[in-house]
């Protein structure tokens, strides 16, 4: 596939992903992704990767994950927090 100026590399559309999920994505960027997702299965499999990731992490109860899962999880998001 040829690059034209207004195409998006597979790196800039993953960069752009969460964007566009959360709606605050301008619409001449969000038209050039969706125009890239059409044409990019590897791009479209990774959106839907991502979609199914936050269906499923909104059903996550902490109150139930054992307390080495649950502290795992604190630490991971202490490390992106710093």
């Amino acid at each position: 596939m040829t690059l034209l100026a207004r195409d998006l590399a597979c790196q800039q559309a993953v960069e752009l992903i969460t964007d566009y999920l959360e709606g605050t994505l301008a619409r001449k960027h969000r038209r050039r992704l969706e125009r890239h997702l059409r044409a990019c299965e590897n791009c479209s499999t990774y959106l839907e990767q991502i979609r199914a990731s936050i269906a499923l992490s909104g059903q996550v109860d902490p109150d139930r994950l054992d307390p080495a899962t649950r502290e795992g999880l604190m630490d991971l998001y202490r490390k992106y927090r710093s």
